[in-house]
């Protein structure tokens, strides 16, 4: 058998959603009595026989998108239980609704609380909450440097990795014998994981971008890397949203990313604060990139997905634009380096906290304002019926310029608004 043999072989065997739901039943997640049992087979033995595990690629588990509806159809078969057996199924507590879709997680036993959090955590590491959190604290609270090349590095990964999947189009774990946990993201495709190369690029570049800026001990860094993307990546195959082919394709991927792009980061961050006409170039680079993005597949999740973190990176780079003019966060100059960690008194603490509440409160409202006007603004441009909002946004004319503009916004209001108004009540 030759070397490209033995790969497909072991692709096929990564790519098997038995694997998955192995690991489930090993962490304590069962599907309820009622869903039909998908045990191992003969036939699941041979790859590419009927009934058994299917070559990377296979349609075999991929639902056709209904005729009319602009749903894309890579959504697998997810059989709900319609009856309960003699032991109550639990939804599991917490689980995400798919606002667009309608769809929600499954009932299924959960026995390990405890992993069931944890990996909730960890599949929350690489959702829009700690992305809004994460990113502002940064640049709010620790270092605006460190926090804007982390937004450059992410909204790299990421843009590539979401047109990456609709180029691949490999159909998530079929369900059964996996359990969905979590659908939120459902309608996407499944190779290479976005929240594997987001949970390993944040956390190597964080080490990367603080490490001989900031005084630490390297140990430090090494522990939060594999911590931090192991998390993240076990508990994508937890929620049944990923094979393990899916994860470790992701986790490469992004380390071949960051070995060809991280040496332009310092570049692109200079250039985005310094050139003349940056807002112009980064407004007009990153909305192609989006309006490319959507005409790669049919609709998902991840239209407004990529949309969104485009325009989150194009506003925090104008606003870093705006705020390096006017002197409003200027970065420590290179002979201060590397820097000490403050000590943590009452009064650091407390500004920190202030900024964040205040930042936060600003930004949540920012984003409810720019919604209520840009949703209807694009139904009434484009002649898009707007009286149901959901359908409305299966359209690229008007989920684009809603998740853009938007998100635009938010991202420029964090690097430019926010410090400007911490600035003016005493709290920068």
């Amino acid at each position: 058998m030759s070397l490209r043999q033995r790969l497909a072989q072991l692709a096929v065997c990564l790519q098997e959603p038995q694997k998955v739901a192995r690991f489930q039943r090993l962490c304590g997640v069962e599907a309820p009595p009622s869903r039909p049992a998908a045990g191992p087979s003969a036939a699941e033995e041979e790859p590419g026989a009927p009934g058994g595990p299917q070559p990377p690629g296979s349609d075999r588990n991929q639902c056709p998108a209904k005729p009319g509806d602009r749903g894309a159809p890579n959504g697998v078969r997810n059989a709900l239980a319609s009856e309960l057996g003699p032991a109550p199924a639990r939804r599991a507590a917490g689980l995400r609704r798919n606002s667009l879709t309608g769809e929600e997680g499954e009932l299924a036993h959960v026995s390990n609380w405890p992993l069931y959090y944890l990996f909730c955590l960890g599949t929350e590491l690489g959702n829009e909450l700690f992305y809004i959190l994460f990113f502002p604290f940064w640049i709010w609270n620790l270092d605006a440097l460190v926090g804007r090349r982390l937004v450059v590095i992410w909204v790299l990964v990421m843009y590539l990795g979401q047109c990456t999947k609709d180029i691949i189009r490999w159909p998530r774990p079929a369900s059964p014998p996996v359990v969905k946990l979590e659908v939120f993201y459902n309608s996407e495709y499944s190779m290479p994981s976005t929240h594997a190369m987001s949970g390993t690029a944040i956390p190597i570049a964080m080490v990367l971008l603080t490490y001989g800026r900031w005084q630490y001990p390297l140990i430090y860094g090494l522990i939060l890397v594999p911590c931090w993307c192991s998390l993240v990546c076990l508990s994508r195959i937890y929620m049944g949203m990923h094979s393990i082919l899916d994860i470790i394709a992701g986790f490469l991927y992004t380390i071949l990313i960051l070995v060809v792009f991280y040496p332009f980061v310092d570049l692109i961050d200079n250039f985005n604060q310094t050139h003349r006409y940056a807002p112009l170039f980064i407004i007009g680079l990153h909305l192609a990139l989006g309006i490319f993005s959507f005409t790669l597949d049919t609709w998902s999740t991840s239209r407004g997905d990529t949309a969104e973190i485009l325009g989150s990176g194009a506003g925090i780079a104008c606003g870093s634009h705006v705020t390096y003019n006017m002197g409003l966060m200027l970065d420590p100059s290179l002979d201060m380096l590397p820097l000490a960690t403050p000590p943590i008194t009452v009064t650091l603490f407390g500004k920190a906290i202030l900024r964040i509440l205040i930042g936060m409160v600003f930004v949540l409202i920012v984003r409810d304002i720019m919604k209520r006007i840009t949703i209807p603004l694009a139904c009434k441009i484009f002649s898009i019926p707007c009286d149901d909002v959901r359908n409305a946004r299966q359209h690229m004319e008007v989920e684009l310029p809603y998740r853009y503009i938007t998100y635009g916004m938010v991202g420029f209001s964090i690097t430019f608004l926010i410090p400007y108004i911490f600035s003016f009540i005493g709290i920068s």
